[in-house]
């Protein structure tokens, strides 16, 4: 997105606060739409002052565009770059060790959620961000596909003395589920608002910043709303999986789980979910319907892992 009406595109069609971004900083956000819901979530890269990167879903990159440009009255410029970038993702504690032998950059000098451009695995314009969706450290790297092979080969030269392994999305979901991370799809979707997914802290109501469906979120913020999504921890064995219904103690229905999985690290079912505001209090024990069995877990606030 680029421009002089960059800012006041991105004010509008995203949630949080672009204008509290300095070049080389990254914001979580999410675009909202007319009817309370989330079109997508993502982050917000901003290079310099008229240009910024959009990271989105990978699943949803056509209907994000789609989105962006049939609503960007203010002519903002924009261009769908995704087939001249490629991505990897290298997390875990000792990511930065592996990839520091592979760029004259200091690693240790890039905050979380910043980023900087430069050489890394001999491949210029590299993307070097601290950011990844698992919660356990590390760096995400964006760079021209026809140097992916390279940079792959190298940061597995690099990481071998580590241990390093290739994992796909069912890690990244264990991972991200731990630190109680939302994931599009399963907890958020067209129909869930930011509010109800306890994600206000990325909903800003600043004066001047009208972006879409402002008054609804508004309203919800100030007067509540039907339900919330909460994590849970499960007293009786069990996995919890999307879609299963949240029963009270007589077995009404209280709400959904959207996520859940057997914890890798504390080996316990856990799970999140959308319950009625007044099962939404830590501490609170609710039942979750097992294929006919009713199994007790326990309301508690994310993340799973400390």
């Amino acid at each position: 997105v680029k421009g002089p009406q960059a800012l006041a595109f991105l004010q509008k069609i995203t949630s949080n606060n672009v204008a509290a971004l300095a070049p080389g900083k990254i914001q979580y956000t999410c675009f909202p739409n007319e009817d309370g819901g989330i079109v997508d979530d993502l982050l917000v890269y901003q290079y310099e002052p008229e240009k910024y990167m959009l990271v989105v879903n990978a699943s949803n990159m056509e209907k994000d565009w789609n989105w962006c440009v049939s609503h960007n009255t203010e002519g903002a410029e924009l261009e769908n770059s995704s087939d001249n970038m490629a991505q990897l993702a290298v997390q875990g504690p000792k990511a930065i060790l592996a990839l520091q032998k592979l760029t004259d950059i200091d690693l240790s000098a890039i905050p979380y959620y910043t980023f900087t451009v430069g050489r890394f695995a001999g491949k210029e314009n590299v993307i070097i961000s601290n950011t990844g969706y698992t919660g356990a450290g590390g760096f995400e790297l964006y760079f021209y596909p026809d140097a992916a092979e390279a940079i792959w080969k190298a940061v597995f030269e690099a990481g071998e003395e580590f241990g390093i392994k290739p994992v796909g999305l069912g890690a990244r979901d264990t991972l991200r589920l731990e630190m109680g991370f939302c994931l599009y799809g399963n907890d958020l979707d067209d129909k869930t608002s930011p509010i109800e997914a306890g994600l206000g802290w990325i909903t800003k109501f600043v004066e001047g910043k009208e972006f879409i469906n402002r008054p609804m979120l508004e309203k919800q913020k100030s007067e509540g709303t039907t339900r919330k999504l909460v994590g849970f921890e499960m007293i009786d064995r069990g996995i919890p999986r999307h879609g299963y219904e949240l029963v009270n103690e007589e077995g009404e229905g209280i709400g959904v789980v959207t996520s859940g999985t057997m914890s890798p690290t504390r080996k316990i079912g856990i799970g999140m979910g959308y319950v009625k505001p007044e099962y939404a209090k830590v501490g609170t024990e609710i039942c979750i319907d097992m294929r006919g069995r009713k199994l007790k877990a326990i309301v508690v606030k994310p993340p799973f892992r400390k």
